[in-house]
């Protein structure tokens, strides 16, 4: 039985107020923002109205049930077994990365990032008075990976803390573990922290294997965090509750510094919500083979329609990273599909200049709006190419 359901475009767009459905006009295509289309899973809507009719809305001053609820996923899924006393709570990701740089370079530092990356990546390391090392994901035949030579070499060179994406946004790599467990050991050589964003880990697809940094860090004697939320894989990001977890004993004396304010700001129908998420295996997996099918239509799309398009498939999550470069669509196509086509992609240059050229499109949607939104931008690559011809008539 299928337990996710996808409203119609017409029903979400006159019964949601997120971004996604209020930035751009309704004759827009909204696949830019990383926000599911999909109806949340009934026990966590259950779980929200009653701590409503309990009148359950006041503040928190830490983890309290959610520390247990992830643990129990965490070991069932990845067989990682979270010490409950080294998880505290944040609004969201973004902010647990910040308050850890924080707590981690108090007088400022060097924070390695691997574009193309998350933009907010760059935004928060500056955030926290910390400057930017950039270390590129390497790219060999359309293959994207960590350059761990270029790891190695910022580490030696005086780098503080390494910002990893794991499952890695936009590319939707799923490191393997034998590739964590070189970062991890360089990073024990040269005294890094690593900060591991994982909270695109629920979405890693079927016959892929997600490896948590943390543990792997530990044996190898590394210090580490992981920033992570049921927001990504069961679509609950405004509902600002995140997990901030240390890795080991040094680090979890550190983040016991966390100001009080840290958790009283977090939300206690976010944590509610995570609490009911992490029970919710049955719809989680469900999302994911809708996400995979539609990973697969979209291959399927492009090949029949957009053979300029070069699509770099996820591993993990519902993010696809496509290369608009051979479209002929100038040095923006991303602003021009949004303006010509009426389709809104994430512009691939706001994750460094790695993804100028490039896009990211949501998958987490119905397989009509992915058939739609290639319609609209089959039909502008072929004026394009019209005008093109005139213009060197």
């Amino acid at each position: 039985m299928a337990l996710v359901n996808t409203p119609h475009l017409d029903s979400i767009r006159s019964n949601r107020s997120s971004i996604k459905w209020t930035r751009f006009p309704a004759d827009v295509l909204p696949l830019f923002v990383a926000e599911m289309d999909y109806a949340l899973a009934t026990p966590i809507v259950e779980a929200l109205v009653a701590r409503i009719q309990a009148s359950d809305v006041g503040y928190l001053d830490g983890p309290g049930p959610l520390a247990a609820a992830f643990g129990e996923f965490a070991a069932s899924r990845w067989g990682w077994q979270v010490d409950p006393r080294r998880v505290h709570i944040a609004t969201d990701v973004s902010v647990g990365i910040v308050e850890t740089l924080r707590l981690a370079l108090p007088n400022g530092g060097r924070v390695v990032v691997t574009p193309p990356v998350y933009p907010p990546f760059f935004e928060l390391v500056e955030e926290a008075g910390a400057d930017v090392v950039e270390v590129p994901l390497r790219e060999v035949d359309g293959d994207w990976a960590l350059d761990l030579v270029g790891l190695e070499a910022a580490f030696a060179a005086g780098a503080d803390v390494f910002l990893l994406c794991n499952p890695h946004n936009p590319v939707g790599i799923a490191f393997g573990a034998d590739t964590l467990a070189a970062v991890a050991r360089i990073a024990a050589l040269h005294g890094v922290l690593v900060v591991s964003d994982e909270v695109h880990a629920p979405l890693t697809h079927p016959g892929v294997t997600f490896t948590p940094f943390a543990p792997l860090a530990e044996r190898a004697g590394a210090r580490s965090v992981c920033v992570t939320s049921a927001s990504k894989g069961w679509n609950l990001a405004g509902a600002k509750c995140a997990l901030i977890v240390a890795g080991d004993d040094v680090t979890a004396a550190l983040l016991d510094r966390l100001p009080e304010e840290v958790a009283c700001r977090t939300s206690i129908l976010g944590l509610h919500a995570n609490v009911a998420a992490y029970s919710c295996t049955g719809w989680l997996d469900d999302a994911v083979a809708h996400i995979v099918a539609n990973d697969r239509l979209l291959d399927e799309l492009l090949r029949e329609s957009l053979t300029g398009v070069t699509y770099h498939r996820p591993l993990a999550g519902y993010l696809a990273w496509l290369d608009l470069r051979g479209l002929g669509l100038g040095e923006q196509p991303a602003a021009r599909i949004l303006n010509e086509a009426r389709v809104a992609l994430n512009d691939g240059q706001t994750y460094g200049r790695q993804g100028i050229g490039f896009a990211r499109l949501n998958l987490a949607c119905s397989p009509d709006t992915l058939r739609e939104a290639v319609r609209r931008i089959t039909e502008l690559v072929a004026r394009a190419a019209r005008d093109s011809l005139a213009n060197v008539a």
